[in-house]
């Protein structure tokens, strides 16, 4: 058994019998681009900090995966794979990234939780993984915004 499969019986382990979640499927990931950045917002989450997400909407059709939907629940993984807590989708749209708003940026809890700070580092983020599926950094670009909570930690 993973350490990933244990996080997740122990999750079960304390609901009680006829909790919902116990027939849920989840997915286990980490969040930005590499071990660190994964700790950061790990870190975040689980704090209760950060409680929402965006992703290129052009990575997902690059990637054939399918796009996060309210309910989704997925263990949330530090730099090293380990399971940090459990989320739980609440809300997702379709935004332009010139369309990100305040509130939002707030919501993803990283920084000074500013506009601006957003604006700076998610454009240095996607200017640094959109070429490996052939595309450029766009204040137009379509992003998947997504809102979560934490479920367990």
């Amino acid at each position: 058994m993973t350490t990933i499969e244990a996080y997740w019986l122990a999750f079960l382990a304390e609901l009680p019998p006829d909790s919902a979640y116990r027939q849920r499927h989840y997915a286990a990931d980490s969040f930005g681009d590499s071990p660190g950045l994964a700790d950061e917002l790990g870190e975040l989450i689980a704090a209760g900090v950060k409680t929402a997400t965006c992703s290129a909407l052009w990575e997902y059709e690059a990637d054939g995966e399918p796009l996060p939907a309210p309910g989704q629940l997925t263990i949330v993984l530090n730099g090293s794979g380990m399971p940090l807590c459990i989320i739980e989708t609440t809300e997702v749209e379709i935004r332009r990234f010139d369309q990100v708003d305040e509130r939002f940026a707030y919501e993803e809890g990283e920084g000074d939780r500013s506009l601006a700070y957003w604006r700076r580092v998610h454009t240095e983020f996607f200017t640094r993984t959109l070429p490996r599926i052939g595309r450029k950094m766009d204040e137009t670009m379509p992003l998947v915004c997504e809102r979560f909570k934490v479920v367990e930690w």
